[in-house]
């Protein structure tokens, strides 16, 4: 098995963590929010020094590619790609979405035979970014945005899955979707422990992105929100 640097950024966690033969062996993260700059390249830092004072040789560099924050995302990938190109190790590009599915199967046990893993990760007002995928992540539902109301999934629910929904987006759905197949776990974020088991099956399959032209998984493109004018934003 590889030794891997994850680092995860898609959403208000920034954390890292390195793995080795299949296990977490040191990581980093903060729950803060808004602290991916300042922090990110400490925690990265403190992951080369423990592989260093251990002679553990990197054999990739694993990081989250969205969908997610257009920031988080950006220093993130920029961080991984530079480790990536100076390490002269490969790049892997773990899909967030798949992640928080990852999380939700190995830590919670669903008891239904058909079931459908619904993540979501905020966006704006009823928007999500969101997929659903089988036990074995098989898609469902390709990764796209999404406005929610009572009639999403509607295809899913006729074909009989019970729909398990989770990440910081799964809050709206619980607002329009009370149907008895609709189950909320809660509490389960996108982090670098959880990307074991994805950033090991790419580098076995050698799954790999490009260093220099890969790009986040935004899903739709980024719309900045243009600043008042000082005395429009005095007067209104």
């Amino acid at each position: 098995m590889a030794n891997i640097l994850n680092i995860e950024t898609s959403t208000d966690v920034c954390s890292v963590a390195l793995t080795s033969e299949g296990q977490v062996v040191d990581h980093r993260e903060n729950y803060e929010g808004q602290t991916h700059a300042t922090l990110l390249s400490q925690y990265v830092k403190d992951m080369l020094d423990y592989a260093r004072t251990r002679e553990m040789k990197l054999d990739a560099i694993a990081v989250s590619i969205g969908p997610g924050s257009y920031t988080g995302l950006r220093i993130g990938l920029s961080e991984a790609k530079g480790l990536a190109f100076g390490l002269q190790v490969p790049l892997i590009g773990v899909n967030t979405l798949q992640l928080l599915t990852v999380s939700t199967m190995f830590n919670h046990f669903i008891e239904e035979d058909k079931v459908a893993y619904v993540p979501m990760i905020d966006a704006r007002r009823m928007e999500v970014y969101t997929a659903a995928y089988t036990a074995a992540l098989e898609p469902l539902l390709e990764p796209q945005a999404m406005i929610l109301d009572e009639h999403s999934f509607e295809d899913l629910i006729g074909q009989g899955y019970t729909l398990v929904m989770m990440g910081n987006g799964s809050d709206k759905a619980r607002q329009v979707l009370t149907r008895d197949n609709v189950r909320f776990i809660g509490g389960i974020k996108p982090v670098a422990v959880d990307m074991l088991a994805l950033a090991e099956r790419a580098y076995r399959g050698q799954d790999f992105i490009d260093v220099a032209y890969s790009t986040p998984l935004y899903l739709k493109e980024f719309q900045a929100t243009k600043p008042k004018n000082p005395i429009q934003a005095l007067q209104g």
